[in-house]
């Protein structure tokens, strides 16, 4: 009885090494080109106009429940949008046409919900990686032309550039990638992702302008993905 209880500790830390073994914590940081997938009536003339370059970055864990396979999350910040165009009024209450651009800028809070999985070496200390899931995200900041008022040219009214985009957005992820392991505990990794926004975030022409229904935006990004594990 005593040599079992003697061994009781010992069987405990050994179980809390293990299953601190299991997880990996670390910080990356995401270069990214986003665009804005775009749908509306063929009167509006809504189109893609040209992509956003932006920076993210935040905390990664990955939880491995076999040796090649790891539950990864985290919590980020990105950076989304894009450019687009429409026709539009001239003025208010003018029935000419004139073509209307805006660069749209957004901040997300971004929680991954994915899987890893791992290869075995490819080389010295070296894995690939494949990535599969989805993100659930949050936009926390928005600009429009560079500024956070947006003052519309057609109606003259003027309110917060997030206040034309709804808050939550989901996003499916898919991502592939290199991880070499430096030291006992000390990994680094690169690679590429897809996240394909599933919301349509656009809010501000349905309920402001009338003559505008049925416009839908949709984020798209692509990233590279540098990061260091602990």
């Amino acid at each position: 009885m005593k040599k079992a209880l003697l061994a009781l500790p010992l069987l405990l830390a050994g179980a809390i090494t293990s299953a601190s073994a299991q997880v990996e914590i670390g910080l990356k940081v995401s270069p990214s080109i986003s665009t804005l997938r775009v749908d509306s009536p063929a009167s509006l003339g809504f189109t893609s106009d040209g992509s956003k370059l932006g920076i993210g970055g935040g905390l990664v864990v990955d939880y491995f429940f076999g040796q090649n396979y790891a539950f990864s999350t985290g919590l980020q910040l990105t950076s989304k949008g894009g450019k687009i165009a429409y026709i539009d009024q001239t003025a208010p209450g003018n029935a000419n046409l004139v073509t209307r651009t805006q660069k749209i800028s957004l901040q997300y809070v971004e929680i991954p919900v994915t899987v890893k999985l791992f290869t075995n070496d490819i080389a010295t200390d070296t894995k690939l990686y494949f990535q599969v899931g989805g993100s659930v995200n949050a936009a926390v900041a928005g600009r429009i032309n560079g500024s956070k008022f947006y003052t519309d040219p057609a109606t003259g009214s003027e309110m917060k550039a997030s206040k034309h985009f709804i808050i939550p957005d989901a996003a499916l992820l898919g991502g592939l990638g290199v991880e070499y392991q430096l030291g006992q505990s000390t990994k680094v990794f690169g690679g590429l992702s897809y996240h394909r926004g599933l919301f349509n975030i656009e809010r501000y022409f349905d309920k402001e302008r009338t003559n505008m229904q049925g416009v839908t935006l949709k984020n798209n990004e692509v990233a590279l993905d540098l990061g260091l594990k602990f």
